[in-house]
Order: structure tokens, then sequence, then C-alpha cells
């Protein structure tokens, strides 16, 4: 064999070997963790925009919470989409960064009753947002109902063949290396390993970006700001829901509390109402739940609980990949005001907004403020 042709099949071996590995984890079968990604390098201040100037008038609308911003915010936040983060809640991975500014949380069981948030960014960003971890199908079909083609930044995801195959969710929906910043295909700097903001903690725990870095990306790489590639505005479909000011009158709800999973104590999750900030605190495992960017504790303005049938895949995958019918309806309660509404919830497809009624059919509008969203098993106790 000739020196050329040696080095040619070197090439082309390298270059099979680096397109498999790729394909394994943005497609293949199972999960893995330790991704190719650089260790953490501190963002520029250019990369962090401040979450909210307290010098200017709040005027501006928010119009997924309902929250009022100010004129610069909302110059920066028509400029882009919605951004979905898959932020883990393993015990290990907290404190979690930046849920204090998502506009939007949702948290359902992702295996093992073991909690993962669904952290929906827009009107304001974070300096830091991770631990970030992989898809789950049923986050994707909630996801979905947030405008064209939402940003969803997750690292891999389930893709074991069957009904809770994540990827190839993705892959269906065409989102696949489009609006879906998977890690394995969004290189450094946008997503980095930082093993010291969290010490001691293994490497699956270990991802993080911050929401600039990933609108960057999707606007730069892939064409994605408030328009399309297609010139399409991400909300031309999109329906807000209905938001309201603080009720005067407050109840005397003090407390809430309630279990994904019986015995995963650790995941117990309770809300304690302050009357005076009208708005419900957050504990999880016993422990006052905070955000590592500020060292705030978790506080939204509506408590959400949502019954959804929880099952299993079935997929043969170790873990125990779970399924929730996110499309159709059940019970639900909301908290707000210091009261507790009970009534229904309603998602008509899987791009369909899901609203929230109380017993008499009619909508329930919202308080303006962060707003949570708990996924529970149908027939779960919730004390409050």
């Amino acid at each position: 064999m000739n020196k050329k042709l040696a080095i040619l099949i070197a090439i082309v071996l390298y270059l099979t070997s680096t397109y498999l590995s790729y394909s394994f984890f943005t497609g293949g079968v199972g999960e893995r963790w330790r991704s190719p990604v650089s260790t953490y390098v501190p963002p520029k201040e250019s990369d962090i925009t401040a979450s909210e100037s307290v010098n200017e008038p709040k005027t501006e609308e928010c119009p997924l919470n309902g929250r009022m911003l100010t004129k610069n915010q909302r110059v920066l936040w028509e400029k882009r989409r919605p951004l979905g983060v898959m932020i883990e809640n393993h015990k290990e991975a907290r404190p979690q960064s930046g849920l204090t500014s998502a506009d939007i949380i949702y948290e359902a069981v992702a295996e093992g009753g073991i909690t993962r948030f669904l952290a929906i960014f827009y009107c304001q960003d974070a300096q830091y947002i991770g631990p970030v971890r992989s898809a789950r199908i049923y986050f994707i079909n909630i996801l979905s109902e947030y405008g064209k083609y939402p940003l969803y930044a997750h690292v891999g995801g389930a893709n074991t063949p069957g009904p809770a195959d994540a990827l190839g969710e993705v892959r269906r929906l065409n989102w696949n290396l489009y609006n879906s910043l998977n890690q394995f295909g969004v290189p450094f700097p946008y997503y980095w390993r930082d093993y010291e903001r969290l010490p001691g903690r293994a490497t699956e725990h270990t991802v993080y970006s911050t929401t600039n870095k990933l609108w960057e990306y999707a606007k730069n790489k892939r064409n994605l700001t408030d328009l399309d590639e297609n010139n399409k505005r991400w909300d031309e479909e999109f329906v807000n829901w209905k938001f309201k000011e603080d009720a005067r009158d407050k109840g005397d709800l003090t407390k809430i509390s309630f279990d994904f999973w019986s015995g995963k104590t650790d995941y117990s999750v309770d809300w304690e109402y302050d009357k005076t900030t009208n708005s419900f605190k957050r504990f999880n495992g016993g422990e006052a739940h905070k955000d590592k960017n500020n060292d705030k504790q978790l506080e939204a303005k509506n408590v959400v609980i949502v019954f959804m049938q929880e099952s299993s895949a079935n997929d043969g995958y170790e873990g125990g990949h779970l399924l929730y019918k996110t499309v159709g309806d059940g019970k639900s309660i909301v908290f707000q005001d210091g009261k507790a509404i009970e009534g229904t919830w309603r998602k008509k497809s899987k791009t369909d907004r899901t609203k929230f009624y109380d017993q008499n059919g009619r909508e329930i509008a919202l308080n303006r403020g962060q707003i949570f969203i708990e996924i529970v098993p149908t027939g779960n106790k919730i004390v409050y």
C-alpha cells in the first residue's frame, strides 16, 4: 500500500468515525451524557443582559405570563422567540441556575420519581441556565404550543424505539438541527461543562449555558429570530392566556403540599403562601428551593396543579421512560391570591394552548408574574 493511499484511508476512517459518533449521540439507541463539551469559560459581559432595570417604568405586558416589564426589555424579546430549557431536578443538580428568571416553568417526573423542569424564557434572560439535561416527549408536546418552532435546549434525549422516543419526535417535527438546540449539535462555547459551579457532582450534572448565548446561536446559525427562515413570525398562531391584577381580597390558604411519587421525599413539594407579596414560595424536598444565580427562593404568582394520566412507555429502557396524556382534558387546581380554584384543564391538540377553566367552564385569568405548572399523576392527593 502506497503512502498516499494509506493517508486517504486514514482520513476516510476518521471522518466515518466522527459521523457515526455524532449520529449515535443525536439519534442512536440509548442515552449518553459524556458529550464533547469543553469546560467552563466565564461569559463575557456582552453575553449577559440584566433581567430587569429598576430605573424604567414597567409599561409593557409580557405575552407569556402577563408580567409588566420595561420598553427596553420589550425591544429585546420582540427580536427572539420562546426558549424552552430542560433543567434537571436531581438532588445532586441543586441549586439550579436560572429558574427565577423563567416566565413559565413546568415540572413532571422524568424517570424513577425524579422530576425535571421545562423552563420557558422569552421576556427575561438568565445569566446561567442549568444543569441542562435530556429531552422527554411530553415536554416536547407542551413546548409545541409556544408558536411555530420554539427553541428547545436539551442534552440528547430519550430515544429508545417506542412511544417515548423524544429524539424521534424532534425529527418528525422537523426540529432537528433547526429549533432543537440539542447540545450534541451545538458547539462550545454555547454550552459548556462547569465542574466548579456545583463541586463534586457527576458529569451529567455539569452542562450550562446562558439564554443570550442560545438566542444568539439561533439567530446567527439557524436564522431563527422572531422570524423563521420563511419570514414567518413565531407567534402567528400563538394564543395568550388571560391575565389580571392581584385580587384585593386575599384568601386564607397558607400552604400547598404534594408528592409526585410515593416514597420519593427528595422531590416532595411545598408552596407556602405569602400574603404580603401575594405569591407562593417553593420548597423542594423539605428545603427552600433557591436559584444559584441570585440565591433567591423560587416564588410564583400562580401555582397550577394539572392532573395527567401517567403510564410507562414499556420500551425496555432501564430507567423506565414515562408517558403523560398531555392532549385531552383533566382536573386542575389553580392557586392564586391565597385561594384554590378547582376546575379542569383542556388541550385539544399538541399545538393548541393548554387552558384552565373553573367549575362553571369559564377560563381562569392568571395573576401577572411567574407561572409554575405542576404535572402530577391523576389521583394524587394535594393537601392545602
